[in-house]
């Protein structure tokens, strides 16, 4: 079989994919919950709650979670999004005991003390200051926030350092405590090891969570077109120029891939042959998209000289609007679903990618799609299909934009924008 999944009494849910050809295991433990779930208040509290879960349980100091898995070559590490938390695990087979041990005593048995909570605050502080010494990252949240201003998800996941100044360990609880319900955990395992081997040794430290349900509140975004800057001493202007795009579960999400493909997602796609290559305005453009529950975006990046933006920017929308008039070639057609094709499978030739995969389908999806399912509706997508998404997609009134770079306002940009837009 190509995955299997068990659900226990309490909700917690168990996907495995047996890889008997490789010598490892990755497991990873996803929590239903990230940035959006917060408020103004407690902004960056899921980010703090992953980095407590490394400072020490009832068994184990810091430094015996970092050194057990390190003395047996294993990676130990978590992240958090703006909707889901995963803990994770990668060893050789034969040390997966030791990787359950590990991960279900963070989750179960964290020591959050008050004064770990202090300390690692002055952590996060300074994370927040290196943060905002990266302008190339910074932008894309600035995006985000003008995109969704006013929500959740338009929040930077690490919180800001008025909100994380003031969590406190009982926030930190009380939180947890709300959200790490067990119809709310999705733990997947990927490798040498059978589905049965995992369920026996997981069945009985899950089936022990009291069953609590916590159903999440999804508040749509509403989306906002405007221009939003930021005058920072750079030598460079970082931007993002985008609309919303599609939710995850959208099939047509197929054929804005194979846009972004030819539009920026590569060093032959559109716009890095032509701003860079061609005109050598910029040093990095490329284009993305996001999805989530309910809404997407897609961003156009570009970092470049001051005097070089009014250009760029007329040459980002050329492209886009060459693409919602004729669409893309037959020949980028083709290579566009190749490049995607070889990205996917080439991808699954590590257990992270495969535990990775059903970690996040569960969450999104409810189902796991095979990689034969995603490359047919690749192989679907028509050169009448880009121009019709294209069209509903890049929407001049959905434009919006973010920069940060040395100016003292947006007029600029705002003029730039309402003349390239149309």
């Amino acid at each position: 079989m190509f995955y299997q999944k068990e659900t226990l009494p309490n909700g917690v849910r168990i996907l495995t994919q047996q890889v008997s050809h490789v010598r490892s295991v990755a497991m990873g433990i996803w929590v239903d919950v990230g940035s959006r779930d917060e408020n103004d208040a407690n902004a960056g509290i899921s980010h703090y709650i992953e980095h407590m879960m490394f400072k020490g349980t009832k068994h184990r100091t810091a430094k015996q979670i970092a050194e057990e898995l390190d003395a047996v070559g294993g990676q130990l590490n978590a992240f958090t999004t703006k909707e889901y938390t995963c803990y994770y695990a990668k060893v050789l087979d034969e040390h997966f005991d030791l990787a359950v041990d590990i991960l279900t005593d963070m989750l179960f048995h964290s020591n959050i003390s008050e004064q770990d909570v202090e300390r690692e605050k002055n952590v996060i502080l300074e994370e927040i200051k290196m943060y905002e010494d990266a302008p190339d990252e910074l932008v894309h949240d600035m995006f985000a926030k003008t995109i969704w201003s006013g929500h959740a998800l338009g929040r930077p996941i690490i919180g800001t350092s008025e909100t994380v100044s003031s969590l406190t360990y009982k926030d930190l609880r009380s939180y947890m405590e709300q959200h790490y319900t067990p119809n709310r955990i999705v733990i997947s395992v990927a490798g040498n090891i059978s589905h049965q081997q995992v369920v026996e040794k997981l069945s009985p430290l899950f089936a022990s969570m009291p069953n609590k349900e916590n159903i999440r509140q999804l508040v749509h975004p509403v989306h906002t077109s405007q221009v939003n800057c930021r005058n920072k001493d750079t030598e460079q202007v970082h931007m993002v120029i985008g609309t919303p795009g599609l939710r995850l579960d959208d099939d047509r999400v197929y054929i804005v891939q194979v846009i972004n493909t030819v539009l920026g997602g590569g060093l032959s796609s559109r716009l890095f042959q032509e701003i860079r290559e061609q005109r050598g305005l910029v040093y990095t453009v490329y284009s993305y998209h996001s999805s989530y529950y309910d809404t997407g975006l897609f961003g156009v990046y570009a970092g470049l000289s001051k005097q070089n933006v009014g250009k760029a920017m007329e040459l980002i929308f050329k492209e886009i609007s060459d693409i919602k008039k004729n669409g893309i070639t037959k020949e980028e057609l083709q290579r566009s679903k190749d490049q995607l094709k070889g990205n996917l499978l080439l991808s699954l030739e590590s257990v992270n990618t495969h535990m990775s995969r059903l970690g996040k389908s569960e969450l999104y999806l409810g189902r796991v799609y095979k990689p034969e399912e995603i490359v047919e509706k690749l192989n679907k997508v028509t050169i009448e299909d880009t121009i019709q998404m294209a069209n509903e997609l890049f929407k001049p009134e959905s434009f919006s934009m973010s920069a940060i770079g040395p100016w003292q306002d947006c007029g600029e940009l705002k003029a730039a924008m309402e003349v390239l837009k149309d």
